[in-house]
């Protein structure tokens, strides 16, 4: 889009910095510390492109404090407005993520079914590691139908504690 503007801002946390990016339609992208990919000018070249960026905490406000609340185990559920961009399979796995209760976990199987496409499994995992705004658009939740946890961006030894945090764990209530 041209004429857009992203909103940058830096927030250390529990789990190490997240770069939260926002736009005028609402938050469009976090970053996690020791995430793997392209990062947000991966995100920005594919998803808003010619976008200009600038350093801002005013727009990422909210977002940064509803994350922060959620990592220190005051938050279940997030009252952001989201600027998700994918594809409609994407959009319909992160679409079926948001659904996910706190504390609960789906197999990605389980998505598949849940999007109508029982056989794209891999597929599932694909669109659930592009998700833009972890923790937001609870990735974590998702995993292997054994049980393991599979993959995240941020690490599994974060994922792992998530979870934890989540299911109430005796020492896990929160990730400080």
């Amino acid at each position: 889009m041209k004429n857009e503007t992203v909103h940058v801002t830096l927030a250390k946390s529990p789990i190490g910095t997240l770069r939260f990016a926002s736009t005028e339609a609402g938050l469009a992208y976090v970053e996690l510390a020791h995430a793997n990919g392209r990062g947000l000018r991966g995100w920005i070249d594919r998803c808003a492109a010619g976008a200009e960026c600038c350093e801002a905490f005013a727009p990422n406000k909210e977002a940064v404090r509803q994350v922060m609340e959620f990592l220190e185990g005051k938050r279940t559920e997030f009252e952001l407005p989201l600027d998700l961009r994918g594809t409609s399979f994407q959009r319909a796995v992160w679409d079926h993520l948001l659904e996910i209760p706190y504390g609960e976990t789906r197999a990605y199987a389980d998505v598949a079914r849940a999007v109508g496409r029982p056989k794209a499994v891999r597929a599932v995992g694909a669109a659930n590691g592009s998700n833009p705004v972890p923790l937001v658009v609870p990735c974590h939740r998702v995993i292997a139908s054994d049980g393991t946890l599979g993959g995240y961006g941020g690490g599994l030894e974060v994922k792992q504690r998530l979870l934890a945090m989540e299911r109430g764990r005796p020492g896990a209530d929160r990730l400080l």
